[in-house]
């Protein structure tokens, strides 16, 4: 991947991209929203989360902590999320080969989907843990368990920050920046309610707490879980603003009419766009350059293909506006 670090720095200005021609589609040369540096940001993710879970396994089970080793086993999942972020974001840059035409772009909307599920998962069994745990509450180790969950606090906070930069722009990274969010979260109520039980002994804290956690990690999980399944029902990126592009197109100079206007997501950062217009007089390739480059800069669409028509009466089959 190091070959296509050079294209990382133009990631959110669009207007950058001097070229104005659009054949920047299918090239395969990464350019690719993301920037490339959070590569760094997922293997030093990935370190201290594994290290963190061996700690917390080794502590959990000298302490005889369930609380303990119950997060050694959500912060391995946590691993299994990055991961996935990760190969996803480094799928994405692979050129298009065979019958993949637009290379591995999309894994990256797979790859929000399966943390976001992953989420949900993790959530249900500190869930059921935690209901177990408030029928029968168990003494926790207080202080090893504080000092163990503090670390964790630290170590997903941190992790957390490095992706909070790419978190906007792309819902693959938000998905990596959610985990480690929860995570801290989940780390910041266990030293909060040892603490709170060593003060006053009430055993049943430590699951109402997890219980809190779960519900924020669900409310916060639910946006990543409709964005990137709108994405794969190909829906149009949120914050596009389909009627704006509607009426640019139809404002064009020649333009007397469009229809089967698609827009769509090939990966968590990049939209591609078709529509048929209807130019009378017909139209050139410095109109097809000159509008793919104007979306691009005013509507971040990447990939776009338009079909001119020169009769409006030519019995276009996608013509009417129930026809996909």
């Amino acid at each position: 991947m190091g070959s296509h670090d050079h294209h990382g720095h133009h990631h959110h200005d669009h207007a950058d991209h001097s070229h104005a021609h659009g054949h920047d589609h299918g090239h395969g040369h990464g350019d690719v929203h993301a920037p490339a540096n959070f590569g760094k940001a997922f293997a030093l993710g990935i370190t201290l989360n594994i290290a963190l879970v061996v700690a917390e396994a080794v502590y959990g089970y000298v302490g005889n902590s369930t609380a303990l080793l119950a997060d050694a086993g959500h912060n391995l999942s946590d691993v299994l999320g990055l991961v996935i972020a990760w190969g996803a974001s480094i799928a994405a840059r692979r050129a298009p080969s065979g019958r993949f035409t637009y290379g591995f772009r999309a894994s990256t909307i797979l790859a929000a989907l399966a943390n976001a599920v992953f989420l949900l998962v993790a959530t249900g069994a500190i869930g059921w843990e935690a209901i177990l745990r408030l029928r029968e509450p168990e003494p926790v180790a207080g202080v090893t368990v504080m000092v163990v969950a503090g670390i964790g606090i630290l170590i997903n906070g941190f992790t957390a920050l490095l992706f909070a930069s790419g978190r906007k722009d792309d819902i693959n990274i938000e998905g990596a920046y959610l985990h480690m969010a929860a995570d801290a979260a989940v780390s910041l109520g266990v030293v909060v309610s040892a603490a709170l039980i060593i003060w006053t002994g009430w055993l049943w804290l430590d699951p109402v707490t997890s219980l809190v956690i779960c519900a924020v990690i669900l409310w916060s999980t639910t946006s990543l879980l409709r964005g990137s399944i709108d994405m794969s029902m190909a829906a149009a990126p949120k914050g596009t603003d389909l009627a704006a592009i509607r009426a640019f197109l139809l404002a064009r100079p020649g333009v007397s009419g469009i229809h089967d206007l698609h827009v769509w997501a090939i990966s968590t950062t990049e939209t591609a766009l078709t529509c048929h217009l209807v130019m009378p007089a017909g139209s050139d390739d410095a109109f097809l350059m000159q509008t793919t480059q104007l979306l691009k800069t005013s509507f971040r669409i990447d990939h776009t293909t338009l079909q001119v028509e020169t009769h409006p009466d030519n019995g276009c089959a996608l013509a009417p506006d129930d026809v996909i």
